[in-house]
């Protein structure tokens, strides 16, 4: 390594590792103050809430690197063009590129770090993190009883003090207690009182002297019945001993976080979308597949067409199943596993189920799967599927199971003859309905209207109707929330690189940017990274906002504000090479010089 680029990046990572802690810290206090409610005042140990610090530290890391570069790289060559340092490297035949390059080097690294930090420490952290925070929320709060005030902190006891003469002392105390469930009956008076934890402030003790207990039953009883008792209690000395386990903190099993996509890296986001896919298609093809009972007169001399891009999804996803349903079957059967049972197949059916690569054909999740080769044509599994849904409506019958082999000529002719009969019942009830004559017509008109059918028709469809509409808006609702959960997912998953790159567009912003103000310190520098960081996360949010919309693309939605920084960044890099001085007020002051100039002369030439 030359001495330039020592000097350069020495100048750099001083910047930077302190504008990362400043940049960390207040994004940490900004995350903090979201739950500053609900994990203060709960008389926590040190110990918890630097562990809560620490992983919120990690969780935000990745946000505070491109700040943190852009703010480093700005001071950076800010300070190298304020003290004639960049002029001189200029002056020496040192290009504003190769100054560049040992920090673009130092935050390319980075950038890889950053994509291997969100993509597998920072989900683990999150676990961690959504679990202790779960388990602070459920804590009760500390025991704080104030003057004058019903405190409800012990589970089943309404306790209010009036005169607290320390910690310990009280007096004019008075106790509901709520524990029998019998509202306010249940009363505890007394003059003074004493409060003292003991058992390692798991139970608290407290004596109350010079009272008196009242308690009244609430016994359900009519109109003639007795009254309930009331008993009033005299006492001296009252020991109540309240436990404290409300006020412990429990940790709760991470793996009740699993599903959420914030504990994910990439492969398990990749998987759950592939399901949710999956799921996708399987709603979209049994909406269609339930069309032709819900239009029950319509389809009488027409099909409604499953779309062909449908079919083939829906192919591909049966495919897999079969897969995994046989893959399953092949390690129960096979010796040796967990809870499994040792079986024996012989070897033929072995290789033959390994070889076979068949499509589940079917209408409906609940039917029994009707598997057909693929090696047949796609008419043949188009026939055996309508095969199928004629056995639904108990039309036709054919033994559910696995395809015959492809040698087995006598189940072919058997489908081949159902078939043929299918499709001339069909075409006999078509031409039975074509060839009706006017009179006919005109006898089946007298008979509907003679006996009211077409109200009650018309009623009953009005009731068919409604219950299509509510059928396809409850499908219509979980496929909109699958769709958008779909999007989520894939947003994270895109994060975890836009994150990463983002370091970059911010290095190739603030260096070029700091070459150009040829200011240090923290004035201008934090003032343009203010700006661009503003700009950055507005476009980052819009961008995430219309991925989660459906607007947008989620791939594009989550590189909109690194591809609309980008540009920018060349822009200043070429004004840099150039030594422009864009920001230089005199430049702008002779400009408007220039054009009054112009226009005196204009107005005298008039």
């Amino acid at each position: 390594m030359k001495k330039l680029d020592k000097l350069i990046l020495g100048s750099f990572i001083g910047p930077f590792l302190l504008t990362f802690i400043v940049v960390d810290f207040i994004l940490l206090t900004v995350n903090m103050l979201k739950y500053f409610d609900e994990i203060f005042g709960k008389g926590l140990g040190f110990g918890v809430y630097m562990e809560l610090i620490s992983y919120f530290v990690i969780s935000i890391s990745p946000m505070a690197l491109p700040l943190a570069v852009l703010l480093s790289a700005l001071m950076t060559f800010g300070n190298l063009g304020e003290h004639f340092e960049l002029t001189a490297i200029k002056s020496s035949g040192i290009s504003l590129l190769r100054a560049l390059l040992p920090i673009g080097i130092f935050v390319l690294g980075l950038s890889f770090a950053a994509f291997y930090s969100n993509n597998y420490l920072v989900p683990k952290v999150n676990l961690k993190t959504f679990s202790l925070l779960y388990d602070i929320r459920m804590k009760s709060p500390a025991l704080d009883i104030k003057e004058g005030v019903f405190y409800n902190g012990i589970p089943g006891y309404s306790i209010k003090v009036n005169r607290k003469v320390d910690d310990v002392r009280l007096r004019d105390v008075i106790i509901y207690d709520h524990t029998g469930n019998n509202g306010n009956n249940a009363i505890i008076l007394a003059d003074s009182g004493r409060m003292e934890p003991f058992f390692n402030d798991r139970y608290m003790m407290l004596t109350l002297y010079n009272g008196y207990n009242y308690n009244e039953e609430n016994p359900k009883r009519g109109i003639r019945g007795k009254p309930a008792p009331f008993t009033r209690t005299k006492f001296d000395v009252n020991k109540i001993v309240f436990s404290l386990d409300a006020f412990e903190m429990n940790r709760t099993p991470e793996n009740l976080w699993s599903s959420n996509r914030s504990i994910k890296n990439i492969n398990e986001i990749k998987a759950d979308v592939d399901s949710m896919s999956n799921q996708l298609v399987n709603y979209q093809y049994y909406n269609y597949a339930q069309l032709k009972s819900a239009y029950s007169f319509f389809t009488k001399q027409r099909e409604i067409e499953i779309p062909s891009d449908l079919q083939r999804k829906k192919a591909l996803v049966d495919s897999l199943k079969n897969i995994q349903w046989k893959e399953k079957n092949r390690q129960d059967r096979s010796p040796g596993l967990k809870g499994g049972t040792s079986s024996t197949m012989p070897a033929e059916d072995e290789d033959e189920e390994a070889t076979e690569d068949s499509a589940e054909v079917s209408r409906n999740p609940n039917e029994r799967p009707v598997t057909v080769s693929r090696k047949a044509s796609q008419n043949e599994v188009n026939d055996l599927g309508a095969i199928v849904e004629k056995e639904k409506n108990n039309e036709d019958t054919l033994p559910a199971g696995p395809a015959p082999p492809e040698g087995d000529s006598t189940a072919q002719n058997k489908a081949k003859k159902l078939l043929a009969e299918k499709q001339q019942r069909e075409e006999a009830i078509k031409q039975a309905y074509l060839s009706f004559s006017d009179v006919q017509i005109a006898k089946i008109d007298s008979v509907l209207k003679g006996g009211n059918y077409m109200n009650r028709a018309a009623t009953i469809g009005l009731q068919s109707a409604r219950t299509l509409k509510n059928n396809f808006s409850s499908n219509m609702g979980n496929l909109s929330n699958l769709s958008r959960e779909k999007r989520r997912f894939q947003i994270s998953w895109y994060q975890k690189y836009t994150q990463a790159f983002a370091c970059i567009v911010m290095f190739m912003i603030g260096a070029p940017l700091g070459a150009i103000i040829k200011k240090g310190g923290l004035g201008m520098p934090v003032l343009v990274s203010i700006i661009f960081f503003i700009i950055f996360y507005m476009l980052t949010i819009t961008g995430e906002k219309w991925a989660k919309e459906g607007m947008a693309n989620p791939l594009f939605g989550t590189w909109f504000s690194n591809l609309a920084l980008l540009p920018i960044g060349f822009f200043f890099l070429r004004q840099a090479r150039k030594d422009a001085r864009i920001f230089d007020p005199d430049i702008y002051y002779a400009f408007l010089e220039r054009i009054k100039q112009r226009l005196n002369i204009k107005s005298s030439k008039k």
